[in-house]
C-alpha cells in the first residue's frame, strides 16, 4: 500500500480539523497525520503521496511552522514527488490574501519538482485576490473557516473524492 502523509501547520487548530477530516475520508489508506512542527526531511521524502496543508497569517503571511521546514527543506530532492495541497484563509477579512499560504506552498513544491494534484474551481468562492489561483483554479482546496465554515465539510468531501484516483 501506498504511505500517504498528511502535514499541516496550524496555530488555532483549524487546519488541523481540516486534516483530520480529510483523513477520516481516507481511511482505507490509512493516512499518517503530522504536525509540520513535529517533521522533519523524512517525513517528506519517506510518503508516497503528501498532503500538505497550511493556514495563512496577516497580509498573506505563511504559517510559521511552515516557513521554518521549507528552509530546512530547500536541499532535500523532492522531485517526482506526488503532492496536493489545502489551505485555509479568511476570504472576507483578507479577501485580497484569501489563502496565500497555500500558494506558497504551491510554488516551493512546484519549483521541486513535484506533481500537485487537486485544484479546486473558484466557482463559489468570494474574494478578490490570491496567490493560490492559477488559470482561475486553486492549486489546492481553499478553505474559509471564520466565514463560510458550513461548506467546509461539503468541500472536503468533493475534493477527497476527486483526489482518490490519483493516490
Amino acid at each position: 500500500m501506498k504511505k500517504i502523509s498528511i502535514i499541516y501547520g496550524s496555530s488555532t487548530d483549524n487546519t488541523k480539523a481540516a486534516a483530520e477530516q480529510i483523513a477520516a475520508l481516507l481511511t482505507e489508506h490509512a493516512p499518517e497525520v503530522l504536525n509540520v512542527a513535529d517533521c522533519n526531511a523524512d517525513s517528506f521524502t519517506s510518503a508516497d503521496f503528501l498532503i500538505l496543508g497550511t493556514s495563512t497569517w496577516g497580509c498573506g503571511d505563511l504559517q510559521d511552522d511552515w516557513a521554518d521546514m521549507l528552509d530546512r527543506l530547500k536541499g532535500v530532492d523532492l522531485s517526482g514527488k506526488r503532492v496536493a495541497l489545502f489551505g485555509l484563509g479568511d476570504s472576507s477579512s483578507f479577501s485580497d490574501t484569501f489563502v496565500d499560504g497555500m500558494g506558497e506552498l504551491y510554488e516551493f513544491f512546484r519549483d521541486k519538482n513535484c506533481q500537485i494534484f487537486g485544484s479546486v474551481s473558484s466557482d463559489g468562492y468570494s474574494f478578490d485576490a490570491s496567490r493560490a489561483l492559477v488559470d482561475d483554479e486553486f492549486v489546492g482546496l481553499p478553505l474559509d473557516s471564520d466565514n463560510e465554515d458550513h461548506l467546509t465539510q461539503e468541500r472536503i468531501s468533493a475534493w477527497v473524492k476527486n483526489l482518490k484516483p490519483s493516490l
